[in-house]
């Protein structure tokens, strides 16, 4: 690992990027100093104040928990530039004009410290020109460091070396990007819009020319560039109007204006229809009108036929929609090719134009395939490359074809494939990706902060470790990675979205206790979800069945499942990653450690299908209402299950792991990870070091004081009142007064003394009544049939 350390940051350029930028780097722990122009009038950092205002507002939000923001101070060009000499990095976020950046360039060079690095996150200005705007005895600290928006959810970065950056400086940049900031970062070459941006945009300009060619409706492009073929819910349309249509022109006219000998370059060009919604105003999402606008509840598109709006509604051909669900790549691409439809000739036409781009450009805009797989992969949220769709479909077959539709003059350019493209037999293998400039295989980095990441996000044609199974049923594999650690056991869910049945419930007790007896500690982990709590649809089918003593064992098997994890004689050590919800969330609350990535959803979400937690989660924070309440020297743990009970009642998720400490769902000292690629080993050290130290389960508490009847009380009026608002209806009522009855231990006497199994007891029963309601099972079904929750 880099001992590179970032002490303090600053970011010049408090703009949309600039502020999200200074966000994350707090997320990070790192404290930042935002800069931007001074005020003209009253605060002199009043421009970067209202940045930091809104970031408090944006959803989803850049900030992984509100207190970040405290650690961004507000800075102006006038005043502090003398802060810029304690900061170890620092970010350049102006807006895309060259006289601009080295203008502050030109100001900000005294004060920058001889060991920091500086860095400019334009998305396509030349970083070898940007360079010169800096003394010559600062230009081996400089690079491009090219963040996607939003910073803190996009995974890539491009890192962009000058032909001065000093020897290493990349190589530290990179390690810690990718491991205290949890980033994918591919290295770019030094030419206009980099890596994803120069084929992403070129992918949407292709896309639009193709629209207009076969004549389809931007609605009907947006069904057809979307999930379906592996690319984001916004596909190509929505996505321009998310970006901002005056910003997806501002890059074209970048590749217009640097790009003059490009084979494509008569297709840099905005079209006249987006040309003439901007200079209307309409500039998509920003201005809630562009491609689409939303009137009322019903979305409009823009008809080019007519220039007006109508209704979306693009629905994609029964017979193109059959080609598209056959798993079979090669076939699918072969089918395509032969369909007459539109539809299909237009998906075809997008396809072979980006396989065509990309090889054409592979020697000039990357060091080898895997990097603009990797960009499109991070940086659009395409499920696969060009490169790895292409070679998934059969290498040989895609390139005659391709090359047959340049011959014939279909294709957007007649720029012949490059000879390399019909010597290969494809450009990913075991041994590394395929790099043009070089004409050889390039192995992955060998940086030592990827030996942090056991299961890298792999490429096409990569095997993955595959472990060694130990013990496994229908709904747990309990295995080994000897080459890492062979006395620390992983516990892995395997049901689809890691849902809670019987047989992971029993597969867990089964596990835990095979790895009492043979091993030192135990990591639970798995890929995202974590898990989405119990498998309603067991549920409901016991339900129908009328098998109430059967669903009341499973509760029960569920809470021995969570003391299982509680009180293993070795550690449990939770790796959590993406949604924890329901019995999830109380897997994750029951372990020794908790390991969990920044982007983390964790909650007791039991009352949006009309029931309460009931695998130990009230039990846990009613124990941990009375501890706080002593140590606090207090003798009602009221104070704190109110918030607690609030949470629950209005199955609030935490918004990232950080976050989940504040709701209680984790403790202080568990392991907040950025880069979910590094749960595994980071959870893997930490059951180690435990073991290590001589762990032993705590006793189970006893003599536990609740706050019974008043407490229940007490939750009553709050909920009283919102009952009278209109904010909850009257089962809600029902449901959220059966938590306060489970976190209070139950209708005792307010400091009665109970134990661990009394609370167990009393959340399990609540629950079965629950189950046993009719509104509740109204609920559930209709979570089942469309993933929505029912308020009745």
């Amino acid at each position: 690992m880099s001992n590179f350390i970032v002490r303090k940051a600053a970011v010049l350029g408090a703009g949309v990027m600039g502020a999200q930028i200074a966000a994350h780097l707090a997320n990070a722990e790192v404290p930042v100093v935002l800069f931007d122009l001074p005020a003209k009038e009253g605060d002199r950092n009043g421009i970067v104040r209202k940045a930091l205002d809104g970031l408090k507002k944006l959803e989803p939000s850049p900030l992984a928990t509100k207190d970040r923001v405290a650690y961004i101070d507000a800075a102006n060009y006038e005043q502090h530039l003398d802060q810029l000499k304690d900061c170890d990095l620092i970010i350049e976020a102006i807006a895309e004009k060259m006289e601009w950046k080295d203008d502050l360039y030109r100001k900000i060079a005294p004060f920058i410290s001889p060991k920091a690095i500086i860095a400019s996150n334009t998305s396509g200005l030349s970083i070898n020109r940007l360079s010169e705007g800096l003394p010559e005895a600062l230009r081996g600290q400089f690079c491009g460091i090219h963040f996607f928006n939003p910073p803190r959810y996009m995974h890539l970065v491009e890192l962009i070396a000058t032909q001065t950056t000093a020897p290493g400086l990349l190589d530290k940049l990179e390690s810690w990007l990718v491991s205290r900031l949890g980033k994918g970062v591919v290295r770019a070459l030094d030419t206009p819009n980099f890596v994803a941006n120069r084929v992403g945009v070129f992918s949407i300009l292709a896309v639009m020319h193709h629209t207009q060619q076969f004549g389809l409706g931007f609605d009907i492009v947006d069904a057809l560039t979307g999930p379906i073929i592996g690319r984001p819910k916004s596909a190509t349309y929505r996505t321009a109007d998310v970006v901002g249509l005056d910003t997806l022109a501002h890059v074209i006219k970048t590749m217009q204006d640097t790009l003059p000998n490009d084979p494509w370059h008569g297709f840099y060009a905005s079209p006249a229809w987006l040309s003439a919604l901007i200079g209307q105003g309409a500039l998509g999402q920003k201005t809630r009108c562009g491609i689409f606008k939303k009137e009322g509840k019903s979305i409009k598109v823009l008809d080019l036929a007519t220039k007006g709006y109508r209704d979306s509604a693009g629905e994609i051909a029964p017979d193109v929609l059959v080609i598209l669900k056959n798993r079979n790549p090669a076939e699918k691409f072969a089918q395509l090719r032969a369909c007459e439809h539109p539809q299909a000739q237009f998906l075809w036409a997008i396809f072979r134009d980006i396989f065509h781009y990309v090889a054409f450009h592979l020697a000039d805009i990357a060091d080898n395939a895997r990097d603009i797989d990797f960009a499109m992969r991070w940086g659009f949220g395409w499920s696969q490359g060009p490169f790895e769709t292409w070679q998934a479909a059969g290498w040989k077959t895609i390139a005659d074809a391709v090359k047959a539709d340049i011959d014939a003059g279909q294709a957007m350019s007649t720029a012949p494939l490059p000879t390399w493209v019909f010597t290969s037999e494809g450009v990913h293998s075991a041994a590394g990706s395929y790099s043009a400039s070089a004409d050889a295989l390039k192995p992955r980095s060998a940086l030592p902060v990827y030996q942090r990441q056991i299961f890298p996000e792999r490429i096409l044609g990569e095997k993955a470790v595959a472990g060694s199974t130990v013990w496994e049923n229908e709904g747990i594999r309990l295995w080994t990675l000897p080459q890492v650690d062979s006395e620390i056991a992983i516990i892995s869910i395997k049901s689809k979205n890691h849902t809670l049945g019987r047989d992971v419930i029993i597969g867990i007790q089964e596990a835990i206790a095979r790895a009492e007896a043979e091993y030192q500690g135990v990591v639970v982990w798995h890929e995202a979800p974590f898990a989405f709590g119990a498998n309603l649809k067991e549920v409901t089918e016991a339900v129908n069945a009328g098998q109430f003593d059967l669903l009341d064992g499973y509760v029960a098997e569920f809470q021995k499942a969570s003391m299982a994890i509680k009180y293993a004689k070795v550690p449990v050590v939770v790796a959590a990653q993406g949604m924890a919800l329901g019995g999830g969330c109380e897997f994750v609350m029951h372990a020794a450690k908790r390991v969990i990535a920044l982007e983390s959803y964790i909650g007791l979400v039991e009352a949006g299908v009309g029931l309460i937690p009931a695998g130990g989660g009230c039990k846990e924070f009613a124990i941990r209402a009375w501890q706080n309440a002593a140590k606090t020297g207090g003798n009602d743990p009221f104070e704190f299950i109110q918030p607690v009970f609030m949470t629950i009642a209005m199955a609030n998720v935490s918004k990232s792991g950080a976050q989940a400490k504040e709701l209680g769902f984790a403790q202080e000292s568990d392991k907040i990870v950025f880069n979910a690629n590094e749960l595994l080993y980071v959870a893997l050290r930490e059951a180690r070091g435990m073991a290590e130290a001589g762990y032993y389960p705590k006793l189970s508490p006893r003599n536990i004081k609740v706050a019974g009847r008043t407490g229940i009380a007490n939750c009553e009026m709050m909920l009283a009142n919102m009952k009278e608002g209109g904010m909850i209806s009257a089962h809600d009522y029902l449901v959220a007064k059966c938590a306060a009855t489970a976190l209070c231990g139950g209708d005792v006497e307010t400091g009665s003394l109970v134990d661990e199994q009394w609370l167990l007891t009393v959340e399990r029963k609540l629950f079965m009544q629950l189950l046993r309601n009719e509104k509740t099972q109204q609920r559930i079904q209709h979570t089942l049939e469309t993933g929505k929750p029912l308020r009745n």
